[in-house]
This record gives C-alpha cells, structure tokens and sequence, in this order.
C-alpha cells in the first residue's frame, strides 16, 4: 500500500499536485454530483480544511481510493507497533469530513491498531464523486469498494450520525468485510428523524445567513460553540455554505433489515440529541439488533464525540480490543 506522504498541512499548496481534482462549478449540477458552487468556494473551504487538519495528530499519509461512485480520500494514522489489530476506520457526520474526529484521535490511536479516517462520499470534503446515488443502498456499495482499496479484509467501523447510518448501509451489503459497529447517535437508523433534525438539514442545501447557520450547528450540538473561531465548527459551516450535494433522503431501515445484521454492535444514544427521540431510540436498538450492546447518555448531545472524546474512545476501545481477543481466543484472525 502506496501513501502520499508529502500531503502535510504546511505546505503552501498541499493538494497541488493530487490526482484528483474537486467537482467545481455548475455543470456537476447538472450531473447532479457533490460539487464546490465556484473557484472562490472551493478556495474558502480548503483554506479552512487545511486549518482544522492541522489541529489532528500526524498521519502517516493519505490514499485517494477509487470506487464506482469516486473516489474517497482516507488518511492513516498509525501507532506504535500498529499493524497487529484490526484496523478502525471512522466515519463522519454530515458535512464534517476527517478533521470532525480531532478531539478523538488521540484516544482512538491505541497502540498495536491503525486507525483510517475517510471524508465521505458525496458531502463537503476531498472525496469526489463523480457517478450520482440512485439510492441509500449506493453507500453500502462505495463503502465495501473503498475497504477492498484500502487492502482491508476485516474492519472495525465507528461511525457517528449520517456517519453511523453509513456504517450501517455497509453492515446490510457486504457483513463479511466487519468486525464490528460502534455507533454514535447515529441518524435515521433506530429511530426517525425529527421535525428539528430536518431544520438543520434543510440548512445545509442552500445559502442562508451565517448568524443563522451558526444558531442551527449549535442547536444540533446542545448549545456548543458553533462561531468561526472553531476550526471544526467553521469547517462545517463552509461545508454547508461552499458545497452543492445530491443525496438521496436516508432511508429508515425496517425491523426485519435492522433484526437481519449480525454483526457485534455498540449503540451509544445522546439523551438531548434531536435528531430522534432518544428514550424510543434505544428501545428499538435494545429490541432488534442481534448481538448489540446499547447506551444511552443521558448527559449528551448529538454532538457527544467532542463532548465526551475521552469516554467515547475508552468505551470504542474497550469494545473492540475484547472482540478482538476473542477472536484471537477462538482462532478467528
């Protein structure tokens, strides 16, 4: 596996020479793909994507992965004596791209496990679509392509809102590519969308005012910093003012299609999120998955990464570290 390692945040032009080039303008309107609104647009944005990657941990380097519907930009983060585990790759919410885990990576970086974060597909970052979504099952299908690109037989997914959702698109397409599922607060997946859920989305398909922009982001994060100065929060915001996407509504899985996953599953429910109601959430977590073990924090927001970075990691972490040793136990590996 061949990684760019040259694509440091200080250089002075730190994508100038990818080989894949962003989705500017109208005519990938007209295609009804993912696509930065002009020249200046995709400007602001790097500018501030640049600023918000500079605050994660070093990585090891970045791979563009090409799918049938584009390709994902994943950076590794590597560890000492990584290579060992299964691996752990991360999903963002929407709109949020890889710099979203900064206050996760640190925790997440266990040693003996690499840790890949990815910018997703069709939303604000430097992934670049270039085939439209027919449906939520073409997530299933560019998540599974990107794992064979990456050369991962097996992978831990942490996902967290559309992210966690996404994750779950994966797990009803191809299962045998999982070791597990944790998923935070994830959207339109145990419980329905709410009418303050689809304020905040319908924010993010055209211009409004920023002072507005802002009340929405903070709303949907329990009141947290959602100004400028906040390199996540003002990378969000750009997203949402910057970035033209064409996704197909999530849909809400049934019960036999949520029963039907088999795979070892942490749920962890925000308590204020408002995305769903979270007490009938978790019920139906606890109800249907086949080998879930569900929480809910009654104490947290939607935006409960960047609340609680250290209990999030310790919990992911205790998960995954005791599926892997029964794997080991059992010869699984």
């Amino acid at each position: 596996m061949q990684y760019d390692r040259t694509a440091k945040c200080e250089r002075e032009d730190p994508y100038v020479n990818d080989l894949v080039r962003p989705n500017i303008g109208a005519e990938f309107r007209r295609r009804r793909l993912g696509h930065f609104r002009d020249a200046s647009a995709y400007a602001r944005y790097r500018q501030i994507y640049d600023r918000a990657m500079a605050g994660l941990p070093p990585y090891d380097g970045f791979q563009d992965v090409p799918t049938g519907f584009g390709t994902v930009r994943a950076y590794r983060f590597g560890a000492d004596g990584a290579d060992a585990g299964t691996p752990l790759l991360l999903l963002p919410g929407r709109t949020a791209s890889t710099p979203m885990w900064a206050p996760n990576l640190a925790g997440l970086r266990a040693p003996g496990r690499v840790v890949y974060a990815i910018d997703l597909l069709g939303e604000p970052g430097l992934s670049v679509q270039s085939r439209p979504f027919a449906n939520a099952a073409d997530h299933g299908v560019w998540l599974a392509e990107l794992l064979t690109g990456l050369g991962l037989d097996r992978t831990h997914l942490l996902g967290v809102s559309i992210g966690g959702w996404t994750a779950f698109r994966l797990a009803m397409h191809a299962p045998e590519k999982l070791a597990s599922l944790s998923l935070l607060d994830p959207a339109c997946l145990f419980g329905r969308i709410t009418w303050k859920a689809v304020a905040v989305s319908l924010g993010t398909v055209g211009p409004l005012p920023e002072p507005w922009r802002v009340r929405l982001l903070s709303w949907i994060s329990g009141g947290a910093d959602a100004s400028g100065d906040e390199p996540v929060a003002a990378l969000i915001s750009a997203g949402m003012r910057d970035f033209a996407a064409f996704l197909p509504p999530p849909t809400y899985p049934s019960d036999d299609e949520v029963a039907a996953v088999d795979i070892p599953t942490l749920a962890v429910i925000a308590g204020r999120s408002i995305i769903h109601h979270p007490g009938r959430a978790a019920e139906r977590a606890r109800r249907l998955l086949a080998q879930g073990v569900v929480e809910l924090w009654p104490d947290a927001s939607h935006a409960l990464n960047g609340e609680f970075p250290e209990r999030v990691a310790a919990r992911v972490l205790d998960f995954v570290d005791r599926l892997d040793a029964d794997d080991t136990l059992h010869g699984r590996h």
